[in-house]
């Protein structure tokens, strides 16, 4: 049984003529080079017609540890939320800034940034009038247009960039989203300081009262006055009104311990609220600061520092699609050239009949014991026409949609074609190939005159 070799059927299947690409490639090379040199112009072009794009940004620093109760200097902050992981986290800066981006991005701040910029809808392709024309822009309709916000990888800090053709309306509105982003931050910062001042001036006034009235309702002796009665508790032992009046004194000194211990608790909880009030005094006078720190101020650019399009982008551009260009605008040439072209000769050829004429002959002798026709499209010198003599085996005939050239065909094994690029008539070398393979002739070589 013999052995299919399924790699090597597989290896011939992959192998590719690249003397015959490079060849191709070098006869269209004047294709190659018009096209190349249009799409590369082209794209330097597009940077002086198409309309210049500035792009401003800023960086926001957002300080997490500093919220509206000022962590770093209260200390009573820690007991109020407690320690543990968020807690640390807190303290530490870290935390994620999804609800910074909100804020950032919610119509508290983007609807005055639109309103402050007077952003409206325009025209329909800068052509149709809509319903929407000339109407302030909505929130959501803003937030896809032109801006970005972006949080840099492991930091708290926010990029926001905003590119326009209007290099100064660029500026005016990141400029007015970081102020009124700003401006929020110290609205909520107030809030929040006014709200903590006021519950704990409450609970002030409330343990203050508190304090009052068990003042005024204290009872018993003081704890010193025990120490004046031991003579009535030597009588105790021999008169029973001694015993009496022993147990009564016992009685009032109880009582004055216990109210001496209530108006001491209360007397600490007042204190400790007073302290606590003089913090949130301290909270709410440095309110009007914020968390954001602004590393990076929007700056008006100058006419020459357009984002885009800029001359050495396109540049590359032009030099990436000029290639692809190109080899697309070679393949199409060669599939549909009306002259013979690289793609449809077979892999066997001989690319300079003058130059590479010994390796015909080499085949021709190799092949002597058999019936040969060369098929020429184009006339052949007279120097190649005397060396062909002197093989017995061969007959030149003229390429043709005949009989006779069929007939000569039948008689022969192998077909050796003689052509010339860019000057044989691609129609009729395919159909003479597709008349050679419905005989089923062998293609020995396709030979190239030059």
């Amino acid at each position: 049984m013999e052995n299919y070799n399924y790699n090597q059927e597989l290896d011939e299947e992959l192998t590719i003529n690249i003397k015959k690409i490079f060849s191709a490639l070098f006869c269209r090379k004047g294709l190659i080079a018009k096209t190349f040199i249009t799409i590369l112009i082209f794209f330097i072009l597009l940077t002086f017609v198409l309309p210049k794009k500035y792009k401003v940004d800023a960086d926001l620093y957002i300080n997490k540890s500093n919220n509206s109760n000022m962590a770093e200097i209260n200390p009573y902050f820690i007991s109020e939320i407690g320690t543990g992981s968020g807690m640390a986290a807190m303290l530490s800066g870290g935390g994620n800034l999804t609800n910074e981006l909100e804020l950032m991005q919610s119509p508290l701040v983007i609807d005055k940034v639109i309103q402050e910029n007077d952003i409206r809808y325009t025209k329909l392709f800068g052509i149709f009038t809509t319903v929407k024309t000339d109407k302030l822009m909505t929130t959501d309709k803003f937030l896809k247009k032109k801006v970005s916000f972006e949080i840099k990888k492991g930091t708290n800090v926010i990029t926001i960039s905003y590119k326009d053709k209007e290099k100064d309306l660029a500026y005016n509105i990141v400029n007015s989203i970081i102020n009124n982003y700003i401006e929020l931050h110290k609205s909520l910062n107030t809030d929040k300081a006014k709200s903590d001042k006021s519950v704990l001036e409450a609970e002030y006034n409330k343990a203050k009262d508190n304090l009052n009235k068990k003042m005024n309702a204290i009872s018993g002796i003081p704890s010193q006055a025990i120490a004046g009665s031991g003579g009535i508790t030597a009588m105790s032992a021999f008169s029973k009104s001694a015993q009496n009046a022993m147990s009564s004194i016992q009685g009032q000194y109880v009582s004055g311990i216990k109210s001496e211990i209530a108006l001491r608790e209360e007397t600490e909880k007042v204190a400790e609220l007073a302290k606590k009030i003089e913090w949130a005094k301290l909270v709410d006078n440095m309110s009007d600061s914020s968390n954001v720190i602004v590393l990076k101020e929007p700056r008006r650019l100058q006419e020459y520092e357009q984002s885009s399009p800029k001359l050495f982008t396109n540049i590359i551009l032009g030099i990436v699609f000029g290639t692809i260009f190109s080899f697309f605008a070679v393949i199409f040439a060669e599939l549909t050239d009306r002259k013979l072209s690289f793609s449809m000769l077979s892999d066997n050829i001989i690319y300079d009949l003058k130059k590479d004429f010994t390796d015909l002959k080499l085949q021709l002798l190799a092949n002597q014991d058999k019936n040969i026709s060369i098929v020429t499209f184009e006339n052949l010198s007279d120097d190649i026409l005397s060396s062909l003599k002197e093989f017995k085996n061969i007959t030149v005939i003229k390429a043709d949609i005949t009989n006779e050239f069929v007939q000569y065909i039948n008689k022969s094994e192998k077909v050796v074609l003689f052509s010339k690029i860019g000057q044989t008539n691609s129609k009729l070398y395919k159909q003479i190939r597709t008349i050679l393979t419905d005989m089923k002739k062998n293609i020995l070589l396709d030979c190239l005159i030059k």
